[in-house]
């Protein structure tokens, strides 16, 4: 079963004088690590001493995008749960299969149309997080998250955006969250000139459930 939300609280204590942007994503681990992902979340503008809270919903949605450029409702995703687009007398619509998911832990999305390709897409606190594009007929996509995040400084990304694996391979701090209520990410590091220090990002203020 999912847990409660988890309450983050982005902290800017760094020497940063670029305004660069935060980034944070995560990886859907039933997929080849690596290859790509969606920014979740992207924090502007948060100046030295500013703070930005958001919240980690433990649930997420799925939706699927038809190749008529028609998006289905978002719906409540439950692991070893199996959704599948079909076409009934209104259209293409997304509803749960009959059979579950291979595995108990993941979500599989499954294009079950007699034709036209369809994308995957997999929503967290109302953003995009992930997404699986050109599904055709008989295939599937296949999620699985850990409750980890990646963030890193990053520039002209926005939110939504599908980030290529060189923008990927520049994050590499993790941020496990299993068990955690609410924490502060601490940002510390940058600074101007050949003294700047690398950005470095710490959970504190750890409350556990």
């Amino acid at each position: 079963m999912a847990g409660s939300d988890i309450k983050l609280n982005f902290v800017n204590y760094s020497n940063d004088t670029n305004n660069s942007s935060i980034v944070i994503f995560q990886q859907n681990v039933a997929e080849d690590f690596g290859e790509i992902a969606v920014a979740w979340k992207v924090i502007q503008n948060c100046g030295r001493l500013d703070n930005h809270p958001f919240t980690y919903p433990m649930q997420f949605q799925v939706s699927a995008k038809d190749s008529y450029g028609n998006f289905t409702p978002q719906l409540t995703a439950y692991d070893g749960q199996a959704y599948e687009m079909i076409k009934d007398t209104s259209g293409d619509v997304l509803s749960i299969a009959n059979t579950p998911a291979c595995n108990a832990a993941e979500v599989e999305v499954r294009n079950s149309l007699q034709q036209g390709a369809i994308d995957a897409c997999i929503f967290r606190d109302g953003k995009l997080l992930a997404t699986k594009t050109n599904i055709s007929p008989g295939q599937k996509a296949v999620f699985q998250f850990h409750p980890r995040i990646y963030i890193g400084v990053v520039s002209q990304i926005t939110e939504s955006q599908i980030m290529n694996s060189a923008i990927i391979q520049t994050i590499n701090t993790e941020l496990n969250l299993f068990g955690i209520s609410s924490a502060d990410i601490v940002m510390t590091g940058g600074g101007p000139g050949p003294g700047a220090m690398p950005f470095e990002f710490k959970l504190a203020n750890i409350n556990t459930m």
